[in-house]
């Protein structure tokens, strides 16, 4: 049976990311391992340190050592696993990369939500390379929900909810599709998603995108 490796900044989405690869990938075992300081040490610093990167590779490395598929999903370290890629044994997936593709393919207005400053940048920069990539126009309306993380770990996900949809509120009238850009926002604005604007989030968006790529390689 082949295993795919789950690297993941926040324990709570081990329980988050389970039922969607056992659903996508059943014929995968699955491994998850947590690394906190991986964020955590970017979100002190921050930015991404070449440090913090380094023990990320050693994760990868390791993880690679026994399975045939490694995914991180943490959008904060997007950009390092694309600059792991290349170096990686087996296929290496960072999570957002199904949901920038699928904003720019259903909007030209999009709107980006992150509660991380370490996550937003990466996550504008992924999606405005995809549109570069497929040809498309867009236009892009940020907003930082500056606190919602902090709420988060102290347990308060009520009030970490709270913000993030008054952010969507504020943001949806202007754009077509807006974007969560953190695995750990996936369940505050399941509500909107019957809205006129569409909501994507990149555990289910990113899940999907990883279970085509590797259907393809299986069946290569």
């Amino acid at each position: 049976m082949p295993r795919i490796a789950l690297i993941h900044t926040v324990p709570a989405l081990v329980q988050r990311f389970r039922p969607l690869v056992e659903e996508a990938l059943p014929a995968w075992e699955r491994v998850h391992r947590v690394d906190e300081s991986l964020l955590a040490d970017t979100i002190r610093e921050g930015r991404l340190t070449e440090a913090t990167e380094a023990r990320l590779a050693a994760h990868v490395r390791d993880a690679a050592g026994s399975a045939d598929a490694v995914l991180v999903t943490c959008s904060t370290l997007g950009e390092a696993v694309d600059r792991l890629r290349p170096h990686s044994p087996v296929p290496l997936f960072r999570i957002d990369r199904g949901m920038a593709e699928a904003a720019v393919r259903q909007g030209s207005r999009i709107g980006v939500l992150a509660t991380l400053p370490t996550t937003l940048g990466p996550t504008l920069r992924l999606i405005r390379d995809t549109a570069l990539a497929q040809g498309r126009e867009i236009t892009v309306l940020e907003r930082l929900c500056e606190g919602a993380f902090a709420e988060l770990a102290q347990g308060r996900r009520d009030v970490h909810d709270a913000m993030i949809r008054a952010a969507f509120d504020e943001v949806a009238p202007q754009v077509d599709v807006v974007v969560l850009a953190q695995a750990s926002m996936a369940s505050a604005l399941d509500a909107a998603s019957d809205g006129p604007v569409r909501v994507l989030t990149s555990p289910e968006l990113g899940i999907a995108a990883i279970a085509v790529a590797l259907g393809a390689r299986d069946e290569a």
